[in-house]
């Protein structure tokens, strides 16, 4: 095993994944539910939920600019952890609209900071064992199951509004495990570094930060409404936290077994698959909805719409920004990404759901999907991105 990965800190930046994304597991699903129990509409949950992509638009670029010339990363991360925790007390005030809609946008300003700095502080823990991140990142699905269906199982017997103690209650862990985070040297690549906008002007970059933008569109309907898409058709809180967790083991796998796909495909192929699969699986969320083994294979490909194409796109954007570049060219996958994407189609959903069905909505979000799936095919080659450095099993975690 080679020396870096002895002073690899696994467990410290798996913890940190475990509660960050296990979050995300007791807020996505059922965080629209608690503001459609407040009576608001469609859009105004679609506009509230959307200040989580709003502010990952330029929040993780400032951070990551901040980050890249103080190159100095985890001080950072701690005040993202605090300030957030802080943010979200601030739902036990407010029930109006506009102070809701302020306090959401207070905690993601701070929440967008973070994630790309972890991406890259593990990045250059692993050096060149980057392989070795799905097996760190494997930790945050687990967390995202473990709140998705410990939170569903409650809300069968608690109020909706119990929601919020679960949520700050998983920000205290997240503030505790930054407080343990670990800051790794920042691995330079050899030769002279390319200014990040001559990076980002490359036709294979710009096609794949927009196939990544048309991906998250895709995402927006599920993130804000598929909860509700579930309940409004029959499923129970508990189903419902079943059916989230079976992507998410899903995507747990993949995560698992990435390093050997990386060793016999292209990630230029996986990230293909990944985008077929998407469009795939939001027709059959959005038309098959009423049969529950069509909503169970939709789930399984969660594998591969998040889970494959996350880890093929973060290695891509890891590669093609290197050293000082690293924390910005994280910054811009997230924000052009989850941001900017996750915001188009969160607020296209809101609009679209109450304007034109279920069925639609979730058809306009295969057809970006198949957008993204074209991006990649016409400018993406296998020569660009290849296989990922370190793509072997050996010493794995």
């Amino acid at each position: 095993m080679p020396a870096s990965s002895l002073r690899l800190p696994y467990w410290r930046l798996s913890g940190y994944y475990f509660f960050y994304f296990a979050f995300i597991g007791a807020f996505s699903p059922y965080f629209g539910l608690y503001l459609q129990s407040l009576a608001f509409s469609a859009w105004d949950i679609g506009l509230l939920m959307s200040q989580m992509q709003l502010m990952r638009l330029f929040g993780p670029y400032v951070w990551g600019s901040l980050a890249d010339r103080l190159a100095r990363r985890v001080p950072i991360v701690r005040l993202a952890a605090a300030a957030s925790l802080l943010g979200f007390a601030a739902f036990f005030l407010a029930s109006d609209f506009a102070a809701l809609l302020v306090a959401m946008a207070v905690m993601a300003f701070f929440w967008s900071a973070a994630l790309p700095l972890v991406e890259t502080i593990t990045f250059d823990h692993l050096r060149d064992e980057a392989s070795r991140y799905s097996r760190i990142r494997l930790w945050g699905s687990i967390g995202f199951v473990v709140a998705v269906m410990g939170a569903g199982a409650l809300l069968d017997f608690v109020p909706l509004s119990a929601i919020l103690w679960v949520c700050l209650a998983i920000l205290a862990g997240i503030l505790a495990c930054a407080a343990l985070l670990p800051e790794a040297p920042v691995h330079c690549a050899a030769g002279t570094a390319l200014p990040v906008g001559e990076i980002v002007r490359q036709p294979r970059v710009a096609a794949l930060l927009a196939a990544c933008f048309a991906m998250s569109a895709a995402h927006g309907a599920l993130y804000i409404f598929y909860s509700i898409h579930l309940a409004e058709h029959g499923y129970g809180k508990t189903a419902i936290g079943a059916l989230w967790s079976l992507g998410v083991l899903a995507e747990i796998g993949v995560f698992i077994g990435m390093s050997r796909l990386l060793r016999r495909f292209s990630l230029r192929a996986i990230l293909l698959a990944s985008f077929a699969a998407a469009v795939v699986r939001f027709a059959m969320i959005g038309w098959g909805v009423d049969s529950p083994a069509i909503i169970f294979v939709a789930q399984l490909l969660h594998g591969l719409t998040f889970g494959a194409y996350h880890a093929a796109a973060i290695a891509a954007i890891n590669r093609w920004f290197p050293g000082r570049c690293q924390a910005r060219g994280q910054a811009l996958y997230s924000s052009l990404s989850f941001g900017a994407g996750g915001l188009l189609g969160g607020l296209f959903s809101g609009w679209s759901w109450d304007a034109l069905g279920s069925a639609i909505t979730y058809g306009a979000s295969a057809a970006f999907a198949l957008a993204g799936f074209g991006l990649v095919w016409g400018w993406v080659r296998d020569g660009d991105v290849g296989r990922a450095p370190g793509s072997r099993v050996d010493g794995e975690a």
